[in-house]
């Protein structure tokens, strides 16, 4: 199974991750709706058995519940340990409101409470969930570097930053990633950010390279019609007119090149950003045992330079 190093670190992981995201269930702001933990836990092991080695979530997934579910999984699975990554700023109060802080107190609250869901020493990736509030972006880094400093993570890194405020971080402490969001349909980080990262051996892990399930060939405006109403996508742009057309004739041509190879186009769409230099690897959202098997060769399939160059020409035409 090839790895690839994840930015100044240690890590060496797998082009495709596992994504909690889903796993963290209904009744929170930006819910996939109804999850069955089991289904959660079998997914995890069965990407596992397929040769991932890291699983990424966050503390605000379902308000704590992903991490206990990630806690759970691990507990009960015989293989190897893989690389455990969460985020901190986004956090909520006893009415279940989200709040977003960068203050050291509310970090360093919120680490100790992933390392008690989590069930571990020590976290391998803790990584800032958004830049916000800007103003406190120097002051949140501060406190992750110290918390490396102490042990508690090993390496530290953010998500959803561009390139402008991540050098106002590394004027305090190395980056060792970005985690942003990357597919075909949503190319923008290219322009500044992954050559950014590139040049400053800033590892990447990117999130919805399959478009949060638009570019997975399964996807209809039957489906989305039908989707649960908690479901957070209901509430998305890229689900609705115009861009809802638009990126389901990118997923037709994901189709028609993953056609050649006896591949889904999900699977395409993540060979696309995979194939980006810049990029480490990809986070990949899975809610039960057959998405695993329907994605897990995605490991090791490289897609040819003459159908990638296909594919960004087809993307120029259709996004600009």
């Amino acid at each position: 199974m090839q790895t690839r190093q994840l930015g100044n670190s240690d890590l060496h992981i797998t082009p495709v991750g596992i994504g909690a995201w889903a796993m963290g269930g209904s009744g929170w702001a930006f819910s996939w709706s109804h999850q069955d933990d089991q289904s959660s836990i079998d997914a995890i092991h069965a990407a596992l058995d397929a040769g991932m080695n890291w699983i990424d979530t966050a503390a605000v997934y379902g308000l704590g519940h992903s991490e206990e579910v990630v806690a759970k999984a691990l507990s009960t699975y015989s293989g190897s340990r893989p690389y455990v990554f969460t985020k901190c700023e986004r956090t909520w109060n006893e009415n279940r409101e989200i709040i977003k802080s960068l203050k050291p107190e509310s970090i360093r609250k919120e680490c100790e409470d992933s390392l008690r869901r989590l069930n571990v020493e020590t976290i391998d990736l803790y990584q800032i969930h958004w830049p916000e509030p800007d103003e406190d972006i120097e002051q949140g880094w501060t406190t992750l570097v110290d918390l490396q400093r102490e042990g508690k993570v090993r390496w530290i890194g953010v998500s959803n930053f561009n390139a402008a405020q991540m050098k106002r971080l590394q004027a305090i402490g190395p980056i060792t990633s970005l985690q942003p969001p990357y597919s075909m349909m949503r190319p923008e980080v290219e322009t500044e950010i992954l050559p950014h990262a590139l040049k400053e051996n800033i590892g990447v892990i990117v999130y919805s390279p399959m478009g949060s399930g638009l570019l997975s060939g399964s996807m209809t405006r039957e489906r989305l019609i039908s989707l649960p109403a908690d479901d957070w996508r209901n509430r998305n742009v890229h689900f609705q007119e115009p861009l809802l057309s638009r990126n389901l004739a990118i997923a037709a041509k994901l189709q028609e090149v993953g056609d050649r190879f006896g591949k889904k186009a999900g699977e395409i769409a993540i060979a696309f950003v995979l194939k980006n230099p810049a990029v480490t690897g990809a986070i990949v959202g899975f809610r039960n045992p057959a998405q695993v098997a329907e994605l897990q060769h995605t490991l090791d399939f490289q897609l040819p330079d003459q159908d990638f160059q296909e594919l960004v020409a087809f993307q120029r035409q259709v996004i600009g």
